[in-house]
């Protein structure tokens, strides 16, 4: 559709089904959920902390291949598996959004490819933006 354009970088996560990374709509870029793997999609390891760095690291790429930046995002999803991660989860996740845009975290039984963390946004196109 003319009024919406497919956002993808090589450096985030390849989608890992039939999505793309983000959609991008008048001034809204919509953002998939984005899975603790790297550019190659393979999946990180580590704790609960490192994962929600390659989630917001994969995050931060596509937004700025979308001409915006994490600092325009104004909704998070965040869905985890275990609420006990919850506290290590935000620990990282402020240092990528500072500006605590509205968000909502939820417990999900289970996540694709059995990983524990999983951050989906909203985000506003940026200033020079040519979408």
């Amino acid at each position: 559709m003319a009024d919406m354009k497919k956002i993808f970088t090589s450096k985030a996560c390849p989608p890992a089904g039939p999505y793309t990374q983000a959609i991008a709509t008048g001034n809204t870029i919509f953002v998939s959920g984005q899975i603790p793997a790297d550019s190659e999609g393979k999946l990180v390891e580590g704790s609960i902390a490192d994962k929600t760095e390659a989630c917001c690291k994969n995050i931060q790429a596509i937004l700025e291949e979308a001409g915006s930046g994490m600092e325009r995002v104004v909704k998070c999803n965040v869905f985890i598996t275990d609420m006990a991660n919850f506290a290590e989860m935000n620990g990282v996740y402020e240092k990528y959004f500072a500006h605590k845009p509205a968000r909502s975290c939820v417990a999900v039984y289970q996540l694709p490819k059995g990983v524990p963390v999983e951050i989906e946004c909203i985000a506003l196109a940026g200033e020079g933006s040519k979408l």
